[in-house]
């Protein structure tokens, strides 16, 4: 009877037009000051407990890295690398720019982000050079989203977050911890690269059976030029990567170093960023920051009212009990979190389902690593399709597109998202052979 009061009482307001976070914040204070006991003092700690994780810092650090490297030309001289690559291949341009997003995902962690540095470079091109725009709109705004599932990514941050803490049992009685941060980055490197092959497969096939543009293939010293112009940019992935695996920095200190090295790089290294167009990006970015972080807050107490009504856990006890086996609940799971991206964006997905979902999946001997990965492979296909889709709607601010007409553009890559889902849902040695290789 409490989840259903809870749940009526945020699906209601979600549906007067209220700002999700909002609607988590009233719906926790009306229910603990109606129904419960708690005092107003043990809410206003949980308030600002909640939020001082040192793994939440993490996020600001990397919406700011990835902000001076949107403004500061990393992505064109990735393109441009990633073109000399392949360009010769079907579909030359269309290739360059999964490639390029892939990269500028292991330095950015924002899906926007990227759609938005790779986009509004290739897309003009991919037009000039005679491939129809519903084809470039495709390919960049499923590539896109890369930027959450290749690390660093905000959403596995997000993840993190909201399930540290919790008292989560397996099936042998045993408490399992929640996975960190440093965890989720290592296993999203297997997954990524993956999806970025598949969608590199889509675009390819696509661009042989229609005979679109192939560019002349770049001789050798072309090639190295072009990724000695890129370098700087690419050596932000060894920064992060590099510095998380060989244990120099953790996750958090890994953001913070990346804002540094991206500042130095977009003012001092390449020059396409002015020192007076700084406090833009900094403003910018905080203003990213502090939405982030009151929906994170609002998360944190909605957590801690579906912990206090114990729900999660008898949640647990019942799908156990009614002998359902975790490959049916990772179906239902999937269902629910599609069905979710057409109404949220990831971040306000992640903070209210983790906390409820972790512990039945744990319960049903699901490994926190595995199942985070997949739930952010999930927001990557909401990401994709209306009606909130966020890349959606940023590659519609690129192409001058309707929502419509982007998503009928988007079907075949879309479909290949799905299949990935599926594959990474139900073989979970793509999310955990990397980390398991690197002993964590």
């Amino acid at each position: 009877m409490s989840a259903l009061i809870i749940f009526g009482l945020l699906v209601a307001l979600m549906l007067t037009g209220m700002p999700i976070s909002i609607s988590l914040g009233l719906t926790v204070l009306t229910f603990l000051f109606t129904m419960t006991e708690v005092p107003i003092d043990t809410v206003a700690l949980k308030l600002f407990t909640g939020i001082e994780k040192f793994e939440i810092m993490a996020i600001p650090f990397f919406i700011l890295a990835g902000n001076f490297l949107t403004h500061g030309g990393v992505a064109r001289r990735m393109i441009n690398f990633a073109t000399s690559m392949v360009g010769h291949w079907h579909g030359g341009l269309g290739l360059a720019g999964v490639i390029a997003c892939a990269l500028f995902a292991a330095v950015s962690g924002s899906s926007p982000a990227t759609v938005v540095a790779i986009g509004s470079v290739i897309l003009p091109a991919m037009v000039a050079q005679g491939f129809p725009k519903q084809f470039g709109a495709g390919v960049i705004t499923t590539s896109g989203a890369l930027g959450i599932l290749i690390p660093p990514s905000i959403v596995m941050v997000m993840y993190s977050v909201a399930t540290s803490g919790m008292i989560a049992t397996g099936p042998d009685g045993k408490q399992v911890d929640s996975a960190s941060v440093g965890e989720l980055f290592m296993a999203g490197v297997i997954p990524g690269l993956m999806l970025a092959g598949f969608l590199g497969f889509t675009t390819w096939y696509r661009a042989r059976k229609f005979d679109y543009p192939r560019l002349t293939k770049a001789p050798f010293r072309a090639r190295w030029a072009a990724f000695r112009e890129a370098v700087w940019g690419l050596m932000l992935i060894v920064v992060v990567i590099g510095g998380i695996y060989t244990g120099i920095f953790t996750p958090t200190e890994a953001a913070a170093m990346s804002a540094v090295y991206a500042f130095v790089v977009a003012v001092f290294v390449y020059k396409d960023m002015k020192l007076r167009d700084v406090p833009k990006v900094l403003l910018s970015s905080a203003n990213m920051s502090a939405m982030l972080l009151y929906i994170i807050t609002n998360a944190v107490l909605f957590s801690f009212l579906l912990a206090h009504e114990n729900i999660p856990q008898a949640l647990g006890e019942w799908m156990v009990n009614a002998g359902l086996s975790w490959w049916v609940f990772l179906i239902i799971v999937n269902i629910v979190l599609l069905a979710a991206g057409n109404f949220m964006e990831p971040s306000s997905i992640v903070l209210i389902m983790a906390p409820i979902l972790f512990p039945v999946a744990v319960r049903l001997g699901i490994d926190p690593v595995h199942f985070g990965i997949m739930i952010v492979v999930n927001m990557e296909v909401g990401m994709c399709h209306p009606p909130v889709g966020l890349n959606l709607y940023v590659a519609s601010g690129i192409t001058k597109m309707g929502i419509t007409e982007l998503t009928v553009a988007v079907w075949p890559w879309l479909l290949t998202m799905l299949i990935f889902l599926v594959l990474v849902t139900y073989v979970p040695w793509i999310s955990l052979a990397f980390p398991a290789f690197l002993g964590m």
